[in-house]
């Protein structure tokens, strides 16, 4: 069988705000960062912890009957739950209670105060486990967005996708492996949005998803205490292999006007991307007015002048990030 080409994320120790901006937050690519002080959480974030903390504010929750959960087919419910009882079963292999099966997967991404408008902030939701958990101050305090807590039951896989904002995720409880596809490989990820089609990213269907295995596959196993830096439109999915526990911390990276404020999740595309994408869809129902060999002609003209652009466009940054300064910092 073809094997897709796999690259380690690369590592780095000691990473301090300075050595992050200077060699790593430039070159747009996944690192993960490691020594770099979370707080108490680390030692505090137990279940029983949890439990104890989090009381019984309730909480909506996915669940399913398989590990793999899959945003656009939905094969996950949501439900709602008392936190403590949610964390009891998240961190248990087999349920006394439970809603679909006795060994279903839960998921908690939180949410804000009104979820059609507040993005999601640890301080707001949980302060009393937002003080164990300190967040890396790598960018000013402006471009801050949200900080997403997250919990999984062992064996939890998330759907590929990418996020239109910087983000560090900050593993805390457990470990977990995450993969990683450059924007660069889109075209062989088969996109429905922003999301894969491919689900199964270990074992994909070739005869349905033929170009996937041309996209290069970047692969780490986050350890409790670990970061890691994903760029904006780097793609990913993630599997938990313990009972996981983390924060995922996001800011703007573009300017603030960029993003559609009515966006409290931050994977909605930048506006101008938005309004580029809506003139190709009004592009291709004009190409429809003509015969389908003009079609094809000038269709064929629309992707050489994209390919041209963007070409050029890498091109210039592939250059520029290769002129950066040389990490000084030790690759795990």
């Amino acid at each position: 069988m073809e094997v897709q080409e796999k690259v380690p994320v690369q590592t780095f120790m000691g990473v301090d705000r300075d050595v992050f901006l200077r060699d790593i937050y430039p070159k747009r690519r996944p690192a993960v960062l490691r020594g770099v002080c979370l707080g108490p959480c680390l030692d505090k974030w137990t279940a029983e912890y949890l439990v104890q903390k989090g009381g019984d504010m309730e909480v909506k929750v996915h669940v399913s009957t398989v590990p793999e959960m899959d945003f656009l087919h939905k094969n996950f419910v949501y439900k709602t739950l008392p936190f403590s009882e949610f964390v009891k079963r998240a961190s248990e292999k087999k349920h006394t209670e439970f809603f679909l099966s006795e060994d279903e997967s839960y998921y908690l991404r939180s949410l804000g105060e009104d979820v059609r408008k507040d993005p999601a902030d640890l301080h707001k939701q949980f302060p009393g486990l937002a003080e164990d958990f300190y967040i890396p101050q790598f960018f000013e305090s402006n471009q801050f967005f949200s900080s997403v807590f997250r919990i999984s039951s062992c064996g939890l896989q998330l759907w590929t996708h990418y996020d239109v904002m910087d983000n560090l995720l900050a593993q805390v409880t457990g470990t977990k492996r995450v993969v990683l596809y450059s924007p660069q490989d889109a075209l062989h990820l088969y996109l429905s949005g922003d999301k894969s089609e491919v689900l199964n990213i270990d074992s994909p269907d070739l005869d349905q998803y033929p170009e996937f295995m041309k996209a290069k596959r970047y692969e780490c196993v986050l350890e409790p205490g670990d970061l890691l830096f994903i760029p904006a439109l780097w793609f990913h999915n993630t599997l938990a292999l313990q009972f996981g526990v983390g924060v995922n911390v996001f800011w703007r990276h573009l300017p603030a006007d960029s993003y559609d404020k009515r966006d409290p999740y931050g994977n909605k595309d930048p506006l101008a991307a938005t309004r580029a994408l809506q003139a190709l869809e009004r592009a291709l129902h004009t190409l429809d007015e003509l015969p389908p060999e003009y079609r094809d002609f000038y269709g064929r003209r629309m992707i050489q002048r994209i390919q041209k652009r963007t070409h050029c466009d890498m091109n210039a940054h592939e250059q520029s990030t290769s002129t950066l300064p040389s990490s000084d910092t030790k690759p795990g």
